[in-house]
C-alpha cells in the first residue's frame, strides 16, 4: 500500500473523531449561565449564630453580569441553520422592596423568611443591617435566577442551539428549590416549567431540521460517491485520464470538506460511503497505472517498429536507382501508416527521422531530373516542329500520301530521343492522334473494299427487293377487300422495308 492509500485511510476515523468531539464538548455559555444561577458560596447567609457580633455585615453582592450568547460553532448539529439572532444580555433590573414584601418578612435580629402560599421558610440571616437591607440582599438572589431565565427565554426565541439549555434549568430550578431567595416562587417555578416545555419544543425542532440537514447530506454524499464509482466503473481505454484524475481528485476535496464542516450522517452510514468511496478511488488508480503501463509497453514496440522502418529508409536514401527505389519508399510508407503510435514526442521525432531520409532520396531524383530535363529541353523543340508537320496530314484525303509521310514522321520522332517529363505526355499525346486519324482512314478504305462484305450486302439487297414486292401484293389485296385494319399493317410493313433498303442502297454505293 502506498502512503497516499494509508493517508486516505486515515483520514475517516480522524475527521468523525474531530467531529465527536466538537458536538460532544458543553458549549461554554450554558456553563456561565449555569454557574451564574447557582448561589454564590462566598455570599451566601448564615446562621445567626454562626457570625460574631463584632464580624464586618456582609457586602451585599452586586448585579449579575450579563452572560455572553452561545455561539455556534462550525459543524455543530445545526448550528447555522437554527441560529438567527445573536441572543441580547438581559436588562438588569431590581424588583422593589415593597413588592418583595409581599413574598418576605425580616425579623428583628436579622433572619430572614420566604412566604410561599402563607407558609414561612427561613431563608438565612443579615445582622448588624436594617431590615431594607437584608431584604435586599435575598431580594438581589431571586433577581439572579430571574435574570438567567430571561436570558435562557431570550436563547429559546432566537433558536439558539439547546443542547446545555435543560441543564441550566435544572440548575435554576435546583437553586429556587432550595429557598434561599426571596421573591414570586410559585411564578418563577411556572416560568421556568414552562421554559422547559419551550426547550422541548425546540429540540423536536432541531431534531427535525437536523433530520433534513442529515437527508440533504446524505444525498450529497451519495453523488459524490456514485460519480467515483461511475469513473472507476468506465472502460479504461475510454477515459481521458488526465480530466478524469482531476476529477477524481476534486470528489476527494467535496468528500473531505463535506467530512470536515458538513452534517454528521452517523458512523454506520459515513463508514459505508467512504468504503465505497475509497474502493472507487482504489479501482480507477489502479486501472489508471494498468493503462499507462500498457500505453508504455504499446509505446515502446512502437517504437522499435518505427526505428526499424527508418533504418531502412535511410540505407535507400543514397540508391540512384530512382524507380524501384521509389516504389520502395511508397511500401514504406504504408507499413508506417499501418503501424501504431508512438508517444507523442518520441513519435514526432520518429517522423521527422523517417521523413528525412525520403527527402535525402527525392531530393536527389528530382536534381538529376532536372539535369535529364535540361538536356531533353532541345529534342522537345525538334518534336513540337514534327507535330506541327503532321497536323497538317488532317484531314486525310490521300490515304496513301498521308501513311507515307507519318511513317516518316515517325522516324524523325524516335531518333529525336526523350523530351523532359513534364512535356512527355502531351507530346506523345497530340501525335496519337494523327495517328488515329490514319488509321482510321484506313480501316474505312478496307471496310468499303472488302468483297465479302460486298457479297453479304448484295444479298440482303436482294432479300429485301424480294420482300417488299410480297407486301406489295398484300397491300393490293387488302385495298381490294377494303379492310383498313390490314390495309394499316401492311403500309406499315411496307414503309419499313422501303426505308430499309434505301439505307442498304447508300452503303452499297461506299463500297463502289
Amino acid at each position: 500500500m502506498t502512503t497516499s492509500q494509508q493517508s486516505d485511510d486515515n483520514l475517516q476515523p480522524a475527521v468523525v473523531a474531530e467531529e465527536q468531539q466538537q458536538v460532544e464538548t458543553p458549549a461554554t455559555p450554558a456553563a456561565q449561565e449555569a454557574a451564574q444561577a447557582a448561589p454564590s458560596e462566598e455570599v451566601a447567609p448564615v446562621a445567626a449564630e454562626e457570625v460574631p457580633a463584632t464580624e464586618a455585615k456582609p457586602v451585599p453582592a452586586p448585579a449579575p453580569s450579563p452572560v455572553a450568547p452561545a455561539v455556534p460553532r462550525p459543524g455543530a448539529k445545526g448550528a447555522q441553520a437554527k441560529t438567527k439572532a445573536p441572543v441580547q444580555a438581559p436588562p438588569t433590573f431590581t424588583t422593589p422592596l415593597e413588592e418583595a414584601a409581599k413574598f418576605g418578612r425580616v425579623s428583628e435580629d436579622g433572619h430572614v423568611f420566604l412566604i410561599v402560599a402563607g407558609a414561612e421558610h427561613p431563608v438565612g440571616q443579615y445582622p448588624d443591617a436594617t431590615a431594607e437591607e437584608a431584604l435586599a440582599y435575598f431580594v438581589r438572589k431571586h433577581d439572579e435566577v430571574v435574570s438567567a431565565l430571561m436570558l435562557l427565554e431570550q436563547r429559546v426565541a432566537a433558536l439558539a442551539p439547546s443542547s446545555d439549555m435543560n441543564k441550566t434549568l435544572d440548575t435554576l430550578s435546583a437553586t429556587v428549590a432550595e429557598r434561599a431567595m426571596v421573591g414570586d416562587i410559585p411564578a418563577l417555578e411556572s416560568r421556568i416549567e414552562a421554559a422547559r416545555e419551550a426547550v422541548a419544543d425546540l429540540i423536536v425542532t432541531e431534531r427535525k431540521v437536523n433530520e433534513e440537514l442529515r437527508a440533504t447530506e446524505l444525498v450529497a454524499r451519495e453523488a459524490i460517491v456514485t460519480e467515483a464509482e461511475e469513473l472507476a466503473a468506465l472502460d479504461p481505454t475510454t477515459v481521458q485520464w488526465k480530466q478524469g484524475s482531476n476529477r477524481m481528485n476534486d470528489l476527494f476535496d467535496a468528500w473531505k470538506n463535506a467530512q470536515k464542516s458538513g452534517v454528521r450522517l452517523g458512523r454506520t452510514t459515513e463508514d459505508a460511503l467512504w468504503k465505497r468511496f475509497r474502493g472507487a478511488r482504489t479501482t480507477f488508480d489502479r486501472h489508471r497505472r494498468a493503462y499507462f503501463s500498457q500505453l508504455d509497453a504499446t509505446n515502446a514496440d512502437a517504437k522499435k517498429t518505427k526505428e526499424s522502418l527508418i533504418a531502412r529508409a535511410e540505407e535507400l536514401s543514397s540508391s540512384t536507382d530512382w524507380g524501384v527505389t521509389a516504389g520502395e519508399y511508397r511500401r514504406l510508407m504504408d507499413e508506417w501508416k499501418g503501424s501504431k503510435r508512438a508517444s507523442r514526442k518520441d513519435d514526432d521525432a520518429l517522423w521527422a527521422r523517417f521523413r528525412a531520409a525520403q527527402d535525402v532520396f527525392f531530393e536527389a531524383r528530382a536534381a538529376e531530373n532536372a539535369a535529364i530535363d535540361e538536356e531533353y529541353s532541345a529534342n522537345l523543340v525538334v518534336k513540337e516542329e514534327l507535330l506541327v508537320e503532321a497536323k497538317a496530314l488532317l484531314p486525310i484525303k490521300d490515304l496513301a500520301t498521308a501513311k507515307k509521310l507519318l511513317e516518316s514522321i515517325r522516324d524523325r520522332w524516335e531518333a529525336a530521343g526523350k523530351v523532359p517529363r513534364n512535356d512527355m505526355q502531351r507530346v506523345e499525346s497530340s501525335l496519337r492522334q494523327v495517328e488515329d486519324a490514319v488509321r482510321s482512314a484506313e480501316d474505312d478504305q478496307w471496310r468499303r473494299s472488302n468483297p465479302e462484305t460486298k457479297a453479304r450486302s448484295n444479298s440482303m439487297l436482294t432479300q429485301l427487293e424480294d420482300a417488299i414486292a410480297g407486301l406489295e401484293d398484300d397491300l393490293a389485296k387488302a385495298q381490294a377487300k377494303g379492310v383498313e385494319k390490314k390495309i394499316k399493317a401492311a403500309q406499315e410493313a411496307l414503309d419499313a422495308r422501303r426505308l430499309w433498303l434505301e439505307t442498304l442502297q447508300k452503303s452499297a454505293a461506299d463500297f463502289q
